[in-house]
């Protein structure tokens, strides 16, 4: 005789295993149609100086820019407090910006200095800031999502109200320990709101070739994790999806997964010559969505500043980081004895510290 399959009877599966419709964008004050256009800003114009000094050797190793994808950690900034932790992969300089680090010093890491982040050992995957809650900055692809479960983990057994944001791409999304992450995430309802920058293209195949489900904002719900669709190239869209899944993890309903439908100009990395898409999709896309350009519209369109006032902030920009990349080229390059440091923790000093 047959035996009939379990039928499962959990609540909490009926209760939140769907994909929810995204909030309408909020319209933005004068004040923060500024601040986020002065802060993706900075993120374009420090990215573009970084592919600059990479051309010119004075960066090595990988370097992956942000260019095209500001919007979206720019919103979520938005939705968070300075309490809350960030952890990314590795195209991680916008991310390091958008949560308050000196641009002087992510510049000194990327360049190999003695005053980087890392101290000249990390270079552009490998940056941390315990003072500003970024956790890096890691290079492998889909690590960070279980590390970022792990800050959900420790919030929620620390009981502080904090919630971690675990941001990964479309292509690290096929990951298997993503999936442990969920799991474990849903198991115990932990803080953490998953963040699928799907920027379509992974490292250089699109979604369409690569994922059986192309759409992200559906991954989790094998896990009974809602998930949300959201337009990632307007900020406005990312900061009401951002206050939604974060209230959403922080009044104890476990995690959430935001599908940020986003784009990225350049290559996967330096190195990619970006041949598996036409320049006229590129160009098509600065031309309609450019998160930047939207935000410029908007502020000319309400007259909250002129295009002079926008020239003048650019300006102070471009002077922001061109003084970054001088005080990294003029940083001394790390003593060789940084070679054995960082490598074992001194047990003794932790356990005096932590007592």
């Amino acid at each position: 005789m047959a035996t009939k399959p379990r039928k499962t009877t959990s609540a909490k599966s009926t209760a939140r295993s769907t994909v929810q419709k995204a909030p309408k964008p909020e319209e933005f004050s004068k004040e923060l149609e500024l601040s986020s256009y002065e802060d993706m800003l900075l993120i374009r114009r420090f990215e573009e100086k970084a592919g600059q000094l990479y051309g010119m050797g004075h960066i090595g190793g990988f370097c992956h820019l942000y260019i095209g994808q500001e919007a979206v950690v720019t919103g979520m900034q938005m939705a968070i407090t300075p309490d809350d932790q960030v952890i990314t992969g590795y195209r991680d300089h916008g991310h390091m910006l958008a949560c308050g680090m000196n641009p002087d010093g992510v510049m000194a890491e990327l360049t190999g200095r003695r005053n980087g982040y890392s101290r000249g050992k990390g270079g552009s995957m490998h940056m941390f800031s315990k003072e500003k809650n970024f956790y890096g900055g890691h290079g492998i692809v889909g690590g960070q999502v279980s590390l970022g479960t792990g800050l959900a983990f420790a919030n929620k057994y620390r009981d502080n109200g904090c919630v971690s944001l675990a941001y990964f791409g479309d292509g690290a999304s096929n990951q298997g320990q993503v999936y442990e992450s969920f799991n474990m995430a849903s198991l115990w309802d932990l803080p953490v709101v998953y963040i699928i920058e799907n920027n379509r293209y992974a490292m250089g195949t699109s979604v369409e070739r690569s994922s059986a489900l192309t759409s992200f904002s559906q991954r989790g719900a094998s896990f009974d994790i809602p998930g949300m669709h959201v337009d990632g190239m307007d900020v406005r869209a990312v900061k009401a999806a951002g206050d939604h899944a974060v209230k959403w993890a922080k009044d104890g309903k476990g995690p959430f997964i935001l599908e940020m439908e986003t784009y990225r100009y350049r290559g996967h990395s330096m190195s990619d010559p970006a041949k598996y898409r036409s320049k006229d999709e590129v160009q098509k896309m600065r031309a309609e969505q450019d998160p930047i350009e939207q935000v410029k519209q908007r502020v000319l369109d309400k007259k909250y500043a002129s295009e002079e006032e926008l020239k003048a902030i650019d300006k102070k920009i471009r002077e922001i980081v061109g003084k970054s990349a001088e005080f990294a080229l003029a940083d001394p390059l790390p003593d060789p004895s940084e070679l054995y440091t960082d490598i074992l923790i001194d047990v003794n000093e932790e356990v005096t510290n932590a007592n």
